[in-house]
Order: structure tokens, then sequence, then C-alpha cells
């Protein structure tokens, strides 16, 4: 816990970034009859019945001293989905990192073992190499601030019917580009010491 906490007391370095990461599983539906638009003194109106159309993954990338977001939707969350996800961290959005420092709970997809078991061994290799793993407590997945941005993604925008995995992805992504216009981002206040006084009983 305490170094998640000095990671993010650390100050901004562009050279090594840290980056929360999360995901989450999303069901998809379809409307089975159309809605009623609203008018004058009278709201919009759904009806209840939807269709499941199976469900896909939302992987959330949050880079707090930014305010920097991105969005992936995929059918699975697979450890190759994991895999493809950090190569694009990598390669795509952090070209000119010495290190990205990724902050991340402990399920079993999320390790450098998905990478060699997606790309050749040279290739999984040249990743890893950037990559640096910090893994929230047992029971502590609250200290990933990506948390907190799903909470505002799903309040704001997955809280409806969608049918397909690419809505899905072009609702997210056009909530993370306005959210990071803005520099939207999380004013994170608990530190190394309140954890020593309010989690008190955590500590051996």
């Amino acid at each position: 816990m305490e170094a998640i906490l000095d990671l993010y007391a650390e100050p901004y370095d562009p050279k090594r970034p840290v980056i929360c990461f999360d995901e989450l599983p999303y069901q998809l539906l379809m409307d089975l009859c159309k809605f009623m638009p609203m008018k004058p003194g009278r709201p919009e109106r759904i009806d209840y019945e939807y269709k499941r159309m199976g469900t896909c993954n939302v992987f959330m990338f949050f880079q707090p001293l930014t305010g920097w977001r991105r969005v992936l939707v995929r059918d699975t969350k697979t450890k190759l989905d994991f895999a493809e996800c950090m190569k694009t961290l990598v390669d795509e959005w952090f070209p000119e990192a010495d290190e990205i420092r990724v902050v991340l709970d402990n399920l079993n997809t999320h390790t450098p073992v998905s990478l060699y078991d997606r790309f050749e061994p040279s290739e999984a290799r040249r990743l890893t190499k950037k990559l640096s793993f910090h893994y929230t407590p047992k029971h502590g997945s609250w200290l990933n601030m990506a948390e907190i941005e799903f909470s505002v993604l799903s309040r704001q925008c997955l809280g409806q019917r969608i049918p397909t995995t690419e809505k899905v992805q072009h609702i997210s992504s056009s909530w993370a580009n306005q959210r990071t216009e803005r520099k939207a981002t999380v004013n994170w206040q608990f530190s190394t010491q309140d954890a020593r006084v309010k989690l008190k009983r955590l500590y051996p």
C-alpha cells in the first residue's frame, strides 16, 4: 500500500509516467422498442424490454498528474487482450518514455507472462523492459485511481443500453477525449502518513 501512495506523491516525470490501469466487464443490451422522446412536461420514456447482446470489456488508462486518459473496448478480457493493451500503451501513447509505471490490481492476467504468451520473446522483452508493474494490495483496489474514472464513466455514459462493442468504444472514447481536454483529474489526498494513522490496524 505504501509503495502505491509514495508513487502518487512523486512529482511529474514525463520520462517515467505513472499510469493507473483497470478493466470493467460491460453487458451489451439492445432496446426492443423505440423510446418515446421527451416533450414539454413529459420526460423521455423507455420500454423495459431489451435483448442481451453479449458482453465486452472496457480497459481504462489514466495518468492522474496530467489528466490524460484513454479507453479501449474489446470483446474479451484474456491475457492476450492485456498484452495488446500494454503494447498500445508503450508504442502508441508513450513511445518516448524510459519507464512506464503501471498501477494495477492482482488479476491473474496482469503479469509479464501475458506478454510472452502473446508476442515473440524478443518483442515481449522489449515491452517488459519499459513497463514497471505496481500492484495494489489484496482488498486494496480502491488505491487505483482508474476505479474513480470508471465510476465517472459509468455514471455519465454507461448507465444506458448500448448494443455493440463499437458503440461502447465510440461513447467511451468521446468521454475520455472531453475529460482529457479539460484536464479533469483526481484530487488524491490520502498519503502514506494518513495510512499509518487511519489504517493502523492493517500494520503488523
